[in-house]
């Protein structure tokens, strides 16, 4: 299995938000503190806002926030989000090859739907350099 590089930016900017859920995030902050370009957080916010993710708020006072509690969401439900589509064997397998990779797939996806947000963020202080890790 492997996770795209925008899932995993999808994930770290969910945790960003889920630390402080309050907070409303400017999308230059949370690109400084991620150390990814600001064009391509875009890009992955407007997913994540438009998939019921994050809730975001435009204008001087604007910013992103979490749509719903950390407890709520799940990485399982997130990767399956961004990496629809996305099948883990290349090639179709009909045979039981194939039957097996389904089965690890979803194997895969039923562990990380039992790990929540919060889950993830042992306190408040040390939330935000998680996120960064």
């Amino acid at each position: 299995m492997h996770i795209t590089t925008r899932s995993l930016l999808a994930v770290k900017t969910l945790l960003t938000c889920a630390a402080e859920p309050a907070r409303l995030f400017r999308k230059h902050e949370i690109a400084a503190l991620l150390g990814a370009s600001e064009n391509h957080l875009a890009q992955v916010i407007h997913q994540l806002a438009r998939k019921g993710f994050l809730a975001t708020q435009r204008g001087r006072a604007g910013g992103l926030r979490l749509a719903r509690p950390a407890e709520q969401i799940t990485l399982g439900e997130v990767l399956r989000k961004f990496e629809a589509g996305l099948p883990l064997v290349s090639q179709t397998c009909e045979d039981r090859l194939g039957r097996a990779f389904a089965g690890a797939e979803e194997m895969f996806y039923q562990k990380l739907d039992a790990v929540s947000l919060k889950e993830l963020i042992p306190s408040p202080a040390r939330a935000l350099t998680i996120a960064a890790e």
